[in-house]
């Protein structure tokens, strides 16, 4: 264990079938949660948290724990950081803020809201040069100063076996910055449009759609432009995906925020990958989805319902961990 996470923990062998699933990720516990005032605004899926702030925000740690327990014990590798501060209530969303790349490297990105800037923790890339190989650190970061954004993983879901990179316009996400990223690290953009029933942009993408090996949920009714709707579907299927279409409803449980890691088999019949959804996002899937996701990768269920309160579920937690291990 590094001397700046708060746990590690070394999955036995998994065979890590695509680059899209990795094998390890990065998670942050925080001891200090509610739903963020400086979010709400333009996030549709925050909702108000009417518990004592003390109870919220043992609940939310406790829910970080579960996650953590339940993904080491599927054979993923956890690297787990405490956040003991008081003035950062999104820090459990890291992957906001930065992400990393199987060419070892690694981006920091800007953050809308400004009290988001200071989840940016140069210990937690520290460790990851430590324990992992890192080739080169791009940092986007400065591009608050022009009001310019781009939110990670968040403002965009990459598809990293066909170089795409799907995102929807909001707030949170500058095209010239999209833009930039996509020629720094070999993407094609995929823009778009998608509002929620009231007509407010979708905030992040990656509530409204996943992309795995094999299989992308989407939720392309919020895709309004007919036109649109049509391109990314297409891309998505050319790339080779199969589509499971969910209904903004199901996007508002949070069923388009999950994410595909690579996991150890339970059964030799068992795949080598699982997508990793909250309780919340599993209950809303009729069975027939169910049984279209289950022939690409297990379904792994974990109960986040305090955090989905501050409009992010497991996808927003897992900060996917792409980058080579050092050899020891």
């Amino acid at each position: 264990m590094s001397a700046t996470s708060e746990l590690r923990v070394a999955p036995t062998t998994t065979s890590a079938t695509s680059v899209q699933a990795p094998s390890a990720v990065v998670l942050v516990r925080p001891r200090h949660f509610t739903p963020n005032p400086m979010t709400a605004q333009d996030n549709g899926f925050q909702s108000h948290l009417a518990e004592d702030p003390r109870t919220v925000a043992v609940r939310a740690h406790d829910e970080v724990t579960g996650v953590a327990r339940v993904l080491t014990g599927a054979g993923v590798e956890v690297s787990l950081f405490d956040d003991h501060t008081t003035h950062t209530p999104d820090s459990v969303f890291p992957n906001n803020w930065f992400s990393t790349h199987p060419d070892g490297s690694v981006a920091l990105y800007p953050m809308y809201a400004t009290n988001r800037r200071s989840e940016r923790r140069a210990d937690i890339i520290e460790d990851l040069k430590r324990e992992f190989v890192v080739r080169r650190v791009i940092d986007y970061s400065a591009a608050e100063y022009d009001e310019q954004f781009l939110e990670g993983t968040g403002a965009m879901v990459l598809d990293h076996d066909a170089r795409l990179a799907y995102a929807c316009r909001s707030n949170r996400l500058s095209p010239e910055l999209l833009a930039d990223f996509c020629a720094d690290h070999d993407y094609e953009p995929v823009l778009f449009d998608a509002v929620d029933e009231r007509g407010l942009p979708v905030y992040h993408t990656n509530v409204l759609m996943s992309v795995g090996t094999q299989l992308a949920l989407v939720g392309s009714g919020m895709i309004t432009d007919h036109g649109q709707r049509e391109w990314v579907l297409r891309r998505l299927r050319d790339s080779g995906k199969t589509v499971v279409e969910l209904t903004a409803q199901q996007v508002h449980r949070f069923a388009g925020n999950c994410i595909e890691l690579a996991a150890r088999r339970r059964h030799p019949a068992d795949p080598d990958r699982a997508l990793v959804m909250s309780t919340t996002a599993v209950d809303s899937l009729r069975p027939d989805q169910l049984a279209v996701i289950r022939r690409s990768c297990r379904v792994l269920a974990v109960p986040v319902p305090t955090i989905e309160g501050a409009g992010g579920s497991v996808r927003c937690m897992i900060a996917g961990n792409h980058l080579r291990p050092r050899t020891r």
